[in-house]
């Protein structure tokens, strides 16, 4: 049976000679004859008629001819049923695949807050002992990177404690090595100073478990306060972002300073050994890098990031009711005197003191509030070291 196609004059055919693009049915291809002036009829102005035969296509394909106005259109815009090519030969119809999952990867998932499977870790560490209780709670960053130490009854002396509050950064090397080292060292070098000069002696021990720790030789940091309690006596010690609160009848008194970068007098220190603090996303970083100016650990910017800490020493009063310990994944959702209320009515005014609930209730505030760091806090009560 004859095909017939009519194509429409267009601009992309050449006006000498228009291309066959088809093929006889016996294998030849078309040719169209050129345009001449002799006794050869020119092609119709308009329409440009082909006719062609297939054995098996009993489909006649055209195309109208368009009109002046009308759009033109290519001859590959005719249309061909879905279940049929030009010559008739039958194909089954295509099908979309649906695209292949996209993995995001854990640990851009982690850094975007949306990740839907964390890396394992320990979610929670639960402490209630006679005197203090702690309570850490993993963050939605990664694995757990915060450390405690709490040592009692020292050299037999029930009056005589020490606490401390650890905040990894980069991995929890540091402040697993801290939390077993820092209390041991403290005590060796009061022993040595004696009684006139326990800040010094602490002092020493902070920077003695720094270079101890650097000789391990792995990467990380961390962030540290800590408290002694000897004789009566407080004494409340820090490197980095962790503090100190004291209820003093039921007033928030910090103390210790957070070590930051903003600091003008660390910014100051940084500078004059030739380093350099800027704001990146409203946070100040040292070399860009660290959030925190003092830590222990931190070798590759050891030259700026000094281990050194600073003490406050008092003397435990009737009025001085509990101390909280924490890391800055409390203190940046909630504030000193925030913290205070919410201890106080576990742990002043009761029978049975509940400090352990207090320090949930806080770790669920922070996060509550939306803070994705890990969250430890420790609540010390002093009235049970009153000398």
């Amino acid at each position: 049976m004859s095909l017939s196609l009519i194509i429409p004059n267009s601009p992309i055919f050449s006006p000498k000679k228009v291309p066959s693009i088809f093929c006889k049915s016996d294998g030849s291809s078309f040719s169209s004859s050129p345009r001449t002036n002799g006794s050869q009829q020119p092609p119709p102005s308009s329409p440009l008629s082909l006719s062609l035969s297939s054995p098996k296509s009993s489909l006649p394909i055209s195309s109208t001819p368009q009109s002046p106005s009308s759009p033109l259109k290519s001859p590959l815009s005719i249309r061909v049923p879905k279940k049929q090519l030009l010559f008739g030969t039958d194909v089954a119809p295509v099908k979309r695949k649906r695209p292949g999952r996209i993995e995001i990867p854990t640990s851009m998932a982690v850094q975007l807050g949306f990740a839907t499977e964390t890396p394992r870790g320990e979610e929670e560490v639960q402490v209630e002992e006679e005197g203090y209780s702690v309570y850490c709670k993993r963050g939605r960053r990664g694995k757990m990177e915060d450390r405690y130490s709490a040592a009692v009854d020292l050299n037999g002396d029930p009056k005589q404690a020490f606490f401390g509050v650890y905040d990894g950064h980069g991995n929890s090397k540091a402040a697993e090595f801290v939390a077993k080292n820092l209390d041991k060292k403290v005590m060796e070098e009061v022993s040595k100073t004696g009684e006139d000069a326990i800040d010094d002696a602490i002092r020493d021990a902070y920077l003695i478990t720094d270079m101890d720790f650097l000789k391990e030789d792995v990467g990380g940091g961390t962030c540290c306060v800590t408290a002694m309690i000897r004789k009566g006596d407080l004494f409340v010690s820090n490197a980095g972002d962790c503090r100190a609160v004291l209820s003093r009848n039921g007033v928030a008194e910090a103390l210790t300073n957070d070590h930051h970068p903003s600091r003008e007098d660390e910014r100051d220190r940084i500078e004059a050994l030739g380093g350099y603090v800027d704001c990146c996303h409203g946070v100040w970083r040292i070399q860009g890098s660290l959030a925190v100016s003092r830590a222990i650990g931190d070798k590759h910017l050891k030259q700026w990031v000094i281990a050194e800490p600073e003490t406050k020493m008092l003397k435990i009063k009737p009025e001085c009711e509990f101390l909280i310990l924490a890391s800055d994944g409390l203190w940046n959702k909630v504030t000193n005197q925030e913290a205070v209320d919410l201890v106080r009515p576990f742990c002043v005014g009761l029978d049975k003191p509940k400090p352990f609930s207090a320090c949930k209730k806080l770790a669920e505030l922070s996060s509550w509030r939306g803070s994705f760091d890990d969250i430890s806090v420790m609540v010390v009560q002093l009235q049970h070291f009153l000398f």
